[in-house]
């Protein structure tokens, strides 16, 4: 296929076979009309960008019944606090700021900015977690975001000081567009921020559940830059995150108007030592992606020979990939335990394992609990004192 950035031919690095929408969770009736997809990735070896070979139809994955709601976690909750008050002592000089977030979930982010009487609009294409945000005071509008869309915010609202993204610029494939739009909405001296799960973190920990349909790139300070050089965008700052397991935030302003910080620098070069800008690297990836499965499969296959009982923690849509791409079914795992009541009662994409009300795990006092949210470990490991003090035991494929 062609490279969605600069139509260089790529080819495919790792398949992780027919793949159901990730956060598609269904009912048993719907189990024989269930969608599927080829998952795979493949490398530039121009612009350094790690992407999916194909990407359902947006439609099929953001909808009025999307099952992500951030505010879920308070690790989450925190982490968007300390976003906003970052970006509000560092980037809202004006008297009057506007502050624009595309896909912005529940609000979790823009209510800060709300509190403060601080202007703002989140654009977000799912009508169930948009009206979350509404009914928590979040100036919300239900879109995806596009160059048509961001004249309308301008004729409306005006030009933005802070175009802001978390976990939502690797879900789009039209991004040429999206950096028009962007470029369109900011300020001369604005500023374009996102976050999103790191390629690095990734190759590093293995932590190969971060490929499902809704990421479609998987970026590294390396690719952004080539992203963004035909454009009027320079990168000037990067900063890491803990969250999803290893994240990355970028900053990027237009050429000439911000000074560029050391961090820029220092984490390409490390980068580069990495092998990020190299085939190689992603062909190792994925035969630590195989040994991985393995693992998986003789534990699971062991406990179950020794009549452990086995659940799953946390109904993730990472959960759905190591589930199909391992072939774990409710013959390995009874159930999955979640809080999410739009979740429960329902089957797991693909694999159709249970997914259980979080008092069915207290009920059902179980030996192994599958960490599916394995990246809010120290959350769940804090709240889980008690199965952990009886002889319960978490694992994860994150070894």
């Amino acid at each position: 296929m062609k490279c969605r950035i600069c139509s260089n031919h790529t080819e495919i690095f790792i398949s992780f076979g027919k793949m159901p929408i990730a956060n598609g969770f269904l009912l048993e009736k719907d189990f024989k009309n269930e969608y599927f997809f080829e998952l795979a990735a493949v490398f530039c070896e121009k612009c350094f960008t790690v992407q999916l070979k194909n990407q359902p139809n947006p439609k099929l994955m953001f909808h009025k019944n999307y099952a992500f709601f951030s505010k879920s976690s308070k690790y989450m909750q925190s982490h968007f606090q300390k976003y906003a008050e970052w970006v509000n002592q560092n980037y809202l000089t004006s008297k009057k700021p506007f502050v624009v977030e595309i896909g912005s979930n529940d609000g979790i982010l823009l209510e800060n900015f709300s509190k403060k009487k601080i202007a703002h609009l989140g654009i977000e294409p799912s009508s169930n977690v948009a009206k979350i945000a509404r009914k928590n005071g979040v100036n919300t509008e239900v879109n995806f975001f596009d160059l048509r869309f961001a004249k309308n915010i301008v004729n409306k609202y005006g030009n933005a000081d802070a175009i802001l993204a978390a976990n939502v610029i690797c879900h789009i494939p039209n991004l040429n567009e999206i950096i028009k739009a962007v470029q369109l909405l900011l300020k001369k001296d604005g500023v374009f921020i996102f976050e999103d799960p790191y390629i690095g973190d990734i190759i590093k920990k293995v932590s190969y559940d971060q490929f499902y349909d809704e990421h479609v790139f998987f970026f590294s300070a390396l690719s952004v830059q080539n992203i963004f050089k035909n454009s009027d965008f320079e990168l000037i700052d990067i900063l890491p995150q803990e969250t999803h397991g290893g994240s990355m935030r970028y900053v990027l302003c237009k050429k000439g108007i911000r000074k560029i910080s050391n961090n820029v620098l220092k984490i390409i070069q490390r980068e580069k030592k990495m092998g990020l800008n190299k085939k190689s690297t992603f062909n190792k990836f994925k035969k630590n992606c195989e040994l991985s499965k393995k693992r998986i499969q003789i534990m699971l296959k062991d406990f179950k020979k020794k009549e452990k009982k086995v659940v799953g923690y946390g109904a993730t849509s990472k959960s759905t990939t190591i589930l199909n791409y391992c072939k774990i079914g409710p013959d390995l795992i009874h159930f999955i335990s979640d809080t999410t009541p739009i979740k429960q009662n329902k089957f797991t994409p693909g694999m159709h394992i249970p997914v259980k009300p979080y008092n069915e795990f207290i009920k059902y006092n179980p030996d192994i609990a599958f960490l599916f949210a394995w990246n809010h470990k120290k959350e769940i490991e804090n709240k889980e004192k008690l199965f952990i003090k009886k002889g319960g035991r978490f694992v994860c494929h994150i070894f």
